[in-house]
């Protein structure tokens, strides 16, 4: 398959594997990666998602561009296209467990879309961004046009989406575009993993909530807060530090 789930204890990696087409994504990708979302946050051994090309080198061209041509004429075919990489999009943004896109080549257009929709990126030494629809004559989803501006501020979005421009590994961490400079995800899955599942879950749904416009406090969010100090997780991580010992989630 051009994109598969592979589980590895604690780690569900999902893997683009079209290298021929330097993992170009295609309808049947955009339609497929919701399923295989829904089966890793299904497994409760899973604490965190990555995602990265299966052989390494380019993380994804983006949309398959011969593909697109070859259906030029077929509204149903667009419409579905469409509706794909939306429900796509949606999904991978608001997976439950933390996400890592591990970026090792080329990262353009939908596949920048792709590493904007994870929690985290991490660029390799030969990692390369770009957005290039208006090179194209293509239009951005408004999903991913604010997800790159939260990133990285609209000054620098609208840098990127209206020239098409490339950009190396260094430029992308300097604008915020990537988290971290490495050609591994080892290191931050680590951390992840030895972190509370209980936090990184009630911490992402509240930096969601910041994204899509909450500011202040209702009582779901206080009480979630006040829960955690009930908690299982709670209890060890206080108990871990009181004794000096690595707390065990």
């Amino acid at each position: 398959m051009n994109l598969r789930l592979e589980i590895d204890g604690p780690v569900a990696n999902l893997l683009i594997d079209r290298a021929d087409k330097r993992n170009a994504f295609n309808l049947a990708m955009w339609q497929a990666l919701p399923d295989l979302l829904t089966q890793a946050a299904a497994n409760p051994a899973v604490r965190v998602l990555v995602l990265k090309a299966a052989e390494g080198g380019a993380f994804c061209a983006g949309a398959d561009i011969a593909e697109l041509l070859a259906n030029k004429d077929d509204g149903a075919f667009h419409a579905a296209n469409q509706q794909a990489i939306n429900r796509a999009q949606f999904e991978l943004t608001r997976f439950a467990k933390p996400t890592v896109a591990m970026v090792e080549g080329d990262c353009v257009g939908g596949g920048c879309g792709l590493a904007l929709a994870c929690d985290m990126r991490i660029g390799g030494e030969k990692a390369r961004f770009g957005i290039t629809p208006a090179k194209l004559g293509l239009v951005y989803p408004l999903h991913d046009v604010k997800l790159l501006i939260d990133l990285v501020g609209p000054g620098q979005a609208r840098r990127l989406l209206y020239t098409g421009m490339l950009i190396d590994v260094a430029e992308a961490h300097r604008i915020g575009l990537i988290e971290e400079r490495a050609d591994g995800e080892q290191a931050l899955v680590d951390q992840i993993i030895a972190a509370s599942s209980y936090s990184q879950g009630a911490i992402k749904g509240f930096v969601r909530n910041v994204l899509d416009g909450q500011a202040a406090d209702d009582g779901a969010s206080l009480q979630v807060f006040a829960d955690a100090f009930a908690g299982a997780d709670f209890r060890e991580g206080t108990s871990a530090f009181v004794e000096k010992r690595k707390p065990k989630f």
